[in-house]
């Protein structure tokens, strides 16, 4: 049995445990940032696009999940598919306006959406404002037939939703598709000299970026009961990209360390109150100036290494 296997097989034992030795909430509340900044890494670390406004997505989802549940009293699962639809029509229209600039000119576009978007949940009754949509209701799966109202049940069906999107993307990056999208990353004018329309790839890519953005934003507002402002603001914007970064752009699993550490930071360092952000900030500067392919990446660049001297 190789290492490759066995450490797959440890990972799977782990998330299966994992329930049972750390609070499920926290777990549950780390698959949905993981979730997150995968989709946000499909979008910078493999299409080359640095969105800066990528919470409207996530929070968007949010909101849209709360409503159809709670207001329109939909089962979960119609919710979550509305959501999803909802921030990939989103991506959509923000999408193909964004990719006609290129660099910090497509990044301060998402910005500028995001913002908007912001102002639009501030003012619109259907988010509840300031407020936010409060006691959305946790409502059993499949019908009925999985319950989701207790923790340690919930955590299941958060990982097996975790499970679903990572293997999307998964399966997006190691397909053709995918591979034009590094090519574009690389060399847009070279990719194009080959045949390929870039702008169609790049919009399609932040579309299903998006799309999983929103999956993550839904999965979250089922969990903790709520959607606020802060799932579509700036600062949670801000929080994806310090997430990849960590992780390391452009690798399959780390955006999946960089959420679980940053959740884990603003957890369990609660009690020195504003001081998490000074704590995060010198982890961030550690890792650009320590690690600048990102704790995964450097450590995948040494195992290569070690592999070719033995």
């Amino acid at each position: 049995m190789n290492m490759r296997l066995l450490g797959i097989l440890a990972v799977a034992v782990l998330a299966l445990a994992a329930p049972w030795i750390v609070y499920p909430v926290f777990l549950m509340k780390a698959l949905c940032f993981a979730l997150f900044a995968c989709a946000f890494n499909l979008l910078l670390g493999y299409a080359g696009l640095m969105s800066f406004g990528h919470a409207m997505f996530f929070g968007m989802a949010a909101y849209f999940f709360g409503h159809t549940v709670k207001v329109w009293d939909w089962p979960v699962e119609f919710g979550i598919v509305a959501a999803v639809l909802g921030a990939a029509l989103l991506g959509l229209i923000t999408g193909a306006l964004a990719i006609r600039r290129q660099g910090i000119y497509f990044a301060m576009i998402t910005l500028a959406f995001a913002q908007m978007i912001y102002f639009l949940c501030v003012q619109m009754p259907f988010t509840g404002g300031e407020d936010g949509l409060q006691g959305i209701a946790r409502k059993p799966l499949l019908f009925g037939l999985i319950p989701t109202e207790n923790d340690y049940g919930l955590y299941y069906v958060v990982l097996a939703i975790f499970l679903l999107g990572f293997g999307a993307i998964y399966r997006f990056i190691h397909s053709p598709f995918g591979q034009v999208l590094k090519a574009i990353r690389d060399n847009e004018q070279r990719a194009v000299s080959l045949g390929y329309e870039a702008d169609r790839y790049k919009l399609l890519a932040f579309v299903l970026s998006a799309a999983v953005a929103g999956l993550a934003g839904a999965t979250k507002a089922m969990v903790v009961h709520f959607a606020t402002l802060t799932d579509v603001s700036s600062g949670t914007s801000g929080e994806v990209v310090l997430m990849a970064l960590i992780g390391g752009l452009g690798t399959i699993t780390g955006p999946v360390v960089g959420a679980f550490v940053v959740v884990a930071m603003q957890d369990y360092l609660a009690f020195v109150g504003q001081l998490v952000l000074v704590i995060q900030g010198v982890i961030f500067v550690v890792i650009v100036l320590a690690f600048r392919k990102g704790v995964v990446g450097e450590i995948a660049d040494w195992w290569k290494a070690r592999r070719k001297i033995s």
